[in-house]
């Protein structure tokens, strides 16, 4: 572990101090665990709005787009490099990898779901962003 790595493995605990210190240790151990996850609800997607997957109104189109991001996913996800690699790319290939399956599964019904439309072009878009 490189010193920089330590650094930010250090401020990342002292960020959870306080959340830490709030725990009530007289209940039940299994519930102290949700108790860990708080603070703001960040919205992984930085796009206002619908994604442009859901925007695209021809069927054929948007297979092959969802086909091509489920791909790029599938490929981040088997990469050592990025399997090994700090950066969170692997997560969010893995997360992408199944939005966009999902989504290629109702798209194969003539049905769009947009809620895996939208993540699928999220979690693909969180990918990239850390790849780079």
């Amino acid at each position: 572990m490189t010193t920089s790595q330590q650094r930010a493995a250090l401020a990342a605990l002292d960020q959870a101090r306080p959340a830490i210190g709030r725990l009530d240790l007289s209940r039940d151990p299994e519930d102290l665990a949700a108790d860990i996850i708080e603070g703001p609800v960040g919205d992984y997607c930085r796009v206002v709005g619908t994604s442009n997957l859901v925007l695209t109104d021809n069927i054929v189109d948007l297979k092959e787009q969802v086909v091509k991001l489920m791909d790029e996913s599938v490929a981040v996800a088997n990469s050592s490099e990025w399997i090994n690699s700090s950066r969170p790319a692997f997560v969010w290939a893995s997360e992408a990898k199944v939005a966009c399956g999902m989504a290629y599964g109702y798209l194969k019904t003539n049905y769009k779901d947009e809620d895996t439309l939208n993540k699928c072009e999220c979690f693909h878009d969180r990918m990239v962003e850390y790849m780079h």
